[in-house]
C-alpha cells in the first residue's frame, strides 16, 4: 500500500571550524537552513514521485547520529546511547501507526550507530508487510533481508569512518596542543581575536583588572573602597560584576557576566601566554602573554582557595544547610530553567533528583526561624551552650585543615602536584573544614545573640547571607528537602522540609 502519512526525516550535524580540514557531514552553521531546505526539497521529490504523502517533516538540527552520552535508562541503569529526540520521534510515529514509511536523505543521515539502525529495523519488522522506507540516494532500503543486510554493513562502515575521524581529530588537538598553537573553533577566547589569537587590548585591560582586584592591589578602588577590601582576600567575584554591570562592561559572546565568567576568563592559561590541553598545562604557547605567568598563577591560586561557595553564599545562604533526602548529598545554589534554586548537583557527586526554587525555600527558612526566635528563654537556652572539649579540638583542626589547603594551594601553584590531584585533596580538606565549621557555629552562636540584643526581625534584615546561615545552623543541623509532589503543581509544600536533629552525644 502506498504510504499516506510518511514522514520525511532531516539531520544535519555541525562540527567546529577547527575540524574543517577533516571528513565533515557538512558545512558550518551558515549551511544549516541551506542544508536541510535541500533535503527537504529532495525528500519532496521523491515522494511526488513514488506517490507518497508526507504528513509531517521532523529536522534534526546540530545532531550528532553518532557522538554518544551516557543516560538513565527506565530501570535505573546508565549507559552510552546517542542523543536524538528527533530520531526517537519518528520510530514511535511508526510504531504507534502514526506514520506510515519514511523518506530519509541518505543512510547516515537516519543511522551511524548500529543500534539506532536496529532499532529502526525492529520497528520495520513489526508490520506486515513491513513499513516502507526509502531514500533519495537510495542507500537506505528495508525491504526484504538484503535491503537490511546492506544497511547493517553500510551503518557499520559509517560508524567506523565517524570513529577514525574523531582519532585524527584529537589526536590533531594533540599536535597543536604540543606545538603551542590555539585549537581553534568554538566561541572567541576573551582577549585574544579568533584569527591569529591576537591580543585585544581593551579586554586585555578588563583581563589585567579583574587580577588586580582578585589580588587586592587594583589602583582603581576609591580610599574607602580599598579600606573595605581585605588585601589577603581580595574582591569577590560577585562585585566585580556587579561593578561590570554598572559600567557595561561587553562580554566576548554578548551574554552578560557571571561571577563564574569572570573567573572563568582570567584563570584560562592562555591569558598567561600558556597552552592547556584537557585542562593540564602543557608548555608556552604561540601567542602573548596578557597577565605574566607567575601573577596569573597567584591569581588561579586566589580563587581556587576560595573556590566552592565564596561568592554563591552572597546569594545562596542556604548552602550546606539544605540536604537531599534520597542521597544525603547536601544541596548546592545554581541558576536552572526557572531562575535561582538549590539542587543535588550531579558534578559534586549527588543524584540530581531533587530540586527547589529558592525564593520559596528562603522564605520558608526565614519564616520558621523567626518564628523560632520569637520564643521565650530560646536565648537563655542557648547561651547555656558552654564552649568544650570537643570545640577546641574542631578549632585546632579547623587551623590545621585551613593551613593544609594553603600549603596544597601554594604546591599547585608551584607544579609540584597535577591539578587533578590538588584538586582531590583539597576536596577532602573542605569536607573536613565544612564540618569542623558547622560543630563550631552551632555550639558558639555568636551572631545569634547579637541578632537577640535587639529587633530581631530588623536585626534578620540586616544580616549578611553568610550570617544568615550561621543563625539557622546555631539553631538546627540542617534541613532534608523531601521529593516535589505533583499534586501541588508549581506552588511549595512547606512539608518539603523536613527539620534535622542534633545527633544525641555518646555516654
Amino acid at each position: 500500500m502506498t504510504p499516506q502519512r510518511a514522514v520525511l526525516l532531516l539531520r544535519i550535524s555541525y562540527r567546529k571550524p577547527e575540524d574543517e580540514d577533516e571528513e565533515q557531514e557538512n558545512g558550518g552553521r551558515a549551511e544549516f537552513s541551506k542544508g536541510i531546505g535541500r533535503q527537504e526539497e529532495d525528500g519532496r521529490r521523491l515522494a511526488e514521485r513514488l506517490g507518497w504523502k508526507v504528513a509531517r517533516v521532523i529536522p534534526e538540527d546540530d545532531t550528532s547520529a553518532f557522538k554518544r552520552r551516557n543516560i538513565k535508562l527506565p530501570d535505573g541503569t546508565t549507559v552510552l546511547r546517542t542523543v536524538r529526540p528527533g530520531f526517537r520521534a519518528v520510530l514511535e510515529g511508526l510504531a504507534s501507526g502514526e506514520f506510515d514509511g519514511l523518506i530519509a536523505d541518505d543512510l547516515d543521515r537516519v543511522a551511524r550507530d548500529p543500534r539506532d539502525l536496529e532499532d529502526l529495523i525492529d520497528v520495520v519488522e513489526s508490520r506486515r508487510p513491513r513499513i516502507p522506507v526509502e531514500s533519495v540516494t537510495g542507500s537506505l532500503r528495508l525491504n526484504n533481508d538484503a535491503d537490511v543486510t546492506m544497511a547493517r554493513v553500510m551503518v557499520t562502515v559509517a560508524n567506523k569512518s565517524s570513529r577514525d575521524t574523531a582519532r585524527r581529530v584529537a589526536r590533531k588537538h594533540e599536535e597543536l596542543a604540543a606545538e603551542g598553537k590555539p585549537g581553534g573553533g568554538g566561541f572567541r577566547g576573551y582577549g585574544f581575536t579568533r584569527e591569529g589569537h591576537q591580543v585585544i587590548e581593551d579586554e586585555a585591560k578588563i583581563l589585567r583588572e579583574i587580577g588586580a582586584r582578585v589580588l587586592g592591589d587594583w589602583d582603581g578602588w576609591t580610599d574607602k573602597q580599598r579600606a573595605a577590601i581585605d588585601p589577603e582576600v581580595g574582591e569577590s567575584l560577585y562585585s566585580i560584576t556587579a561593578d561590570f554591570e554598572r559600567r557595561n562592561v561587553p562580554t566576548s559572546t554578548g551574554v552578560p557576566w557571571s561571577p563564574r565568567s569572570v573567573g572563568s576568563v582570567v584563570s584560562k592559561a592562555s591569558v598567561a601566554g600558556l597552552r592547556s590541553h584537557k585542562g593540564e598545562v602543557v608548555g608556552e604557547a604561540v601567542w602573548d602573554a596578557i597577565i605574566p605567568a607567575e601573577r596569573w598563577e597567584r591569581i588561579c591560586e586566589r580563587l581556587a582557595m576560595r573556590a566552592g561557595d565564596a561568592d554563591l553564599t552572597l546569594q545562596r545562604w542556604l548552602n550546606g544547610v539544605l540536604r537531599c533526602s534520597l542521597c544525603e548529598h547536601l544541596l548546592t545554589g545554581s541558576h536552572g530553567n526557572g531562575g535561582p534554586r538549590y539542587w543535588c548537583d550531579r558534578k559534586t557527586g549527588g543524584c540530581g533528583k531533587i530540586a527547589v526554587k529558592a525564593s520559596f525555600v528562603e522564605d520558608e527558612v526565614e519564616t520558621q526561624v523567626l518564628a523560632l526566635l520569637g520564643k521565650p528563654r530560646v536565648l537563655e537556652q542557648l547561651r547555656t551552650v558552654a564552649n568544650t572539649e570537643v570545640t577546641d579540638e574542631a578549632r585546632a583542626e579547623l587551623a590545621e585543615d585551613e593551613a593544609q589547603l594553603k600549603e596544597m594551594a601554594g604546591a599547585y601553584a608551584r607544579r609540584e602536584v597535577t591539578f587533578a590531584e590538588y584538586k582531590e585533596a583539597r576536596g577532602i580538606i573542605e569536607k573536613r573544614i565544612k564540618e569542623s565549621r558547622a560543630l563550631l557555629v552551632s555550639r558558639a552562636p555568636r551572631v545569634l545573640r547579637k541578632l537577640l540584643a535587639g529587633d530581631v526581625k530588623a536585626g534578620w534584615k540586616a544580616l549578611a547571607p553568610v550570617d544568615m546561615r550561621e543563625v539557622i545552623l546555631a539553631l538546627v543541623p540542617g534541613y532534608d528537602v523531601l521529593p516535589h509532589d505533583r499534586s501541588y503543581g508549581n506552588k511549595f509544600n512547606p512539608a518539603r522540609l523536613v527539620p534535622l536533629e542534633w545527633p544525641t552525644p555518646s555516654a
